[in-house]
């Protein structure tokens, strides 16, 4: 194998594997916890087979995942499902939209379990592909995983009111995730208001937490190939894969090589992804739309470019992300001006569950601000709606000193993106003729 061939088939090894080292890593991260709680206080984590769960929206401090969530209540479990199976504890949600999103190593979802698909309350077996096990009586149903690597990402929908914030703690108090071992048919609450502080690593003030180093990625890539069997018509990829690992371990010149391909790729391949512009598909109105969210099969472009721009997407039945970092002149949107976008009456967002419209910085992240306003949607019930019906938002500049300011999102100074969020969406999100509304730039 001579050095350009193997330079060629490095670089697809990269856009390829890089979802999956990222999975690898995170997992390696969160499982370190000795028992369930939250990372410096912010982050739920557990050990492996178990889960970690908020009780209020996530910390705007969090940079484990770009594009967080200030809608719904998270948790977050891994798994290794053909050693370990694990019991997941469905509480009954009543009318609250909810849904747990289990990924497999690719980061494709598995499994249906949420309001969308009717779930019923109760207990649910998630096992891997390879465990081979009596189910014990009592369990709901068995969810097949493709690989042994699996997370769990609860989310479930919470108003942004004292009321809401007070009803919803017995109801999470019972989501639950455990070993099978120690299933004897009795319902699990945990007080997770009460999670305590895992001391950790201080965050990462330049962004999200680095899940991916190109000069490890090689040493990693064995065990994803190892972790992650092909899918149909992956064979011949996997055996050129292995190959490559093979020559680079007999050949350090190689090796050296491979180390310098990925170092290239993370800046030519990977870096440009986290322009919205290059993630997904266009929507309208200089908007994009997520594409085969969660349900990626062998479309790595997408694969990839999710895992390093907003990792952790829904399916598109579940969730319709729409993200744009430019306004209606093709101009980057920038946190000191201030730009309107306006839902004409009736024209909001058709969902059967919420929607929300968010704002990052240029890292994707939440900017602290004195509001402690990120999003704003179905979850606010003072918005201020327009004299014709209609619900325009606006987002950085001043504060409005009008009643205005409650349909208002603070911003940085510098670069910024905004994001809209469909949960459930109906048939106008799924087919693509509801289309964004232009942002206009008004100061």
């Amino acid at each position: 194998m001579h050095t350009g061939y193997a330079q060629a088939v490095a670089g697809m090894a990269y856009l390829w594997g890089w979802p999956i080292i990222n999975m690898i890593n995170r997992r390696a991260a969160v499982t370190q916890a000795p028992h369930p709680g939250l990372l410096n206080g912010v982050l739920p984590v557990a050990p492996r087979g178990r889960l970690g769960m908020l009780h209020d929206y996530i910390d705007p401090t969090e940079t484990f995942v770009t594009c967080p969530n200030q809608d719904v209540v998270y948790g977050l479990g891994y798994f290794a499902l053909d050693e370990e199976p694990v019991v997941v504890q469905v509480p009954d949600f009543d009318d609250r939209f909810w849904v747990y999103a289990l990924y497999d190593a690719r980061t494709d979802q598995i499994g249906d379990l949420g309001k969308p698909y009717a779930t019923p309350p109760g207990f649910y077996l998630l096992a891997g592909p390879n465990w081979q096990g009596a189910t014990p009586d009592g369990v709901q149903a068995v969810i097949r995983t493709t690989t042994s690597l699996a997370a769990i990402v609860p989310r479930v929908f919470m108003d942004d009111t004292p009321q809401d914030r007070t009803a919803i703690q017995p109801v999470i108090n019972q989501i639950c995730c455990y070993p099978l071992a120690e299933f004897d048919g009795t319902w699990k609450t945990t007080d997770w208001a009460a999670s305590p502080t895992i001391p950790g690593p201080p965050a990462d003030s330049e962004g999200e937490t680095t899940w991916v180093v190109p000069d490890k990625f090689f040493d990693q890539f064995a065990q994803a190939l190892d972790e992650v069997p092909p899918l149909p018509g992956e064979q011949a990829l996997y055996d050129q894969f292995r190959l490559l690992l093979d020559a680079a371990g007999n050949n350090p010149d190689l090796a050296k090589a491979l180390v310098e391909t990925a170092e290239q790729a993370e800046q030519d391949v990977i870096k440009p992804f986290f322009c919205w512009n290059h993630n997904g598909l266009p929507a309208g109105n200089g908007w994009n739309r997520s594409t085969h969210n969660a349900q990626w099969g062998v479309d790595y472009f997408n694969r990839t470019g999710t895992a390093k721009s907003n990792m952790f997407d829904n399916r598109p039945t579940e969730t319709q992300y729409f993200y744009t970092d430019h306004d209606g002149d093709g101009q980057q949107l920038v946190g000191a001006h201030r730009y309107e976008i306006t839902f004409p009456a009736g024209q909001e967002p058709p969902v059967d569950g919420f929607w929300s419209l968010t704002l990052y910085n240029d890292q994707h992240l939440f900017h602290p601000n004195d509001l402690g306003r990120y999003s704003l949607g179905t979850k606010n019930t003072n918005l201020l709606r327009d004299p014709d019906g209609g619900l325009t938002l606006s987002a950085g500049g001043p504060q409005p000193k009008d009643d205005h300011a409650s349909n208002w999102l603070p911003a940085p100074q510098g670069p910024v993106s905004l994001y809209i969020r469909a949960y459930w969406g109906q048939q106008a999100i799924l087919d693509g003729t509801w289309q964004p509304p232009e942002v206009r730039r008004i100061t």
